[in-house]
């Protein structure tokens, strides 16, 4: 069940987060560009104390899961995140004007239901894009460390993840099996939600949030 409310805020509950380029061009143009944000993206997720998930660059947007103790931590990442990519953007490939399309989207999620299905969404981008056959093949991703062991310092995982398995390969062989399984209702719902400001999850959940303003 999914809920159009404004944005809410839950301290340590998973976040989607989106953030598009304006008028979805390009934000992304060479190799640099996916290091310098992916550097800068940890400096400052660290300073805000906000644990990443998963995460996706693609060439016209961002997708992030992340959780927070506070609603101002994300949003003051965010904001540094893109303020400073922006001017390293006009900088580097002389162009001006905005970068992306307004503030970043935001979805609360239910950890229990979907916080794994998020983490394959956000890591199925590339696939979905017809970019790459395979998700590890694209470089951008978190998922070569969420699935292959492959470090990556941005990642911190997700309690529901390391509950997977014990052992670190074991875990890796379940959750890249998670990849064959179809879960198209679950995907419909995170996508509406993801687009705005909202929730996804069980009735109960949402209803719950409705209350909470960020």
């Amino acid at each position: 069940m999914m809920a159009r409310i404004q944005r809410l805020f839950m301290p340590g509950m998973p976040l989607h987060v989106v953030q598009r380029g304006a008028d979805r061009q390009i934000c992304f143009f060479e190799p640099a560009d996916f290091l310098w944000y992916l550097q800068q993206l940890q400096r400052h997720s660290h300073a805000q104390s906000c644990l990443l998930h998963a995460y996706v660059l693609m060439t016209n947007h961002v997708h992030l899961l992340l959780s927070a103790g506070s609603v101002l931590a994300v949003s003051r990442m965010m904001k540094a995140l893109g303020q400073e990519y922006a001017h390293y953007i006009n900088w580097r490939h002389h162009r001006s004007g905005p970068l992306w399309d307004g503030r970043y989207k935001s979805c609360v999620v239910q950890d229990e239901t979907y916080l794994l299905v998020c983490q394959r969404y956000i890591e199925l981008n590339p696939v979905r894009a017809g970019m790459v056959r395979y998700p590890g093949h694209y470089r951008w991703s978190s998922y070569r460390c969420n699935a292959e062991g492959c470090e990556d310092a941005l990642i911190q995982p997700h309690p529901l993840y390391l509950n997977m398995s014990r052992s670190k390969g074991e875990r890796q062989q379940a959750y890249a099996a998670l990849f064959h399984e179809d879960e198209e209702a679950a995907l419909q719902a995170l996508r509406a939600a993801s687009r705005g400001n909202a929730a996804v999850g069980s009735a109960e959940f949402v209803k719950k949030l409705q209350t909470r303003k960020a």
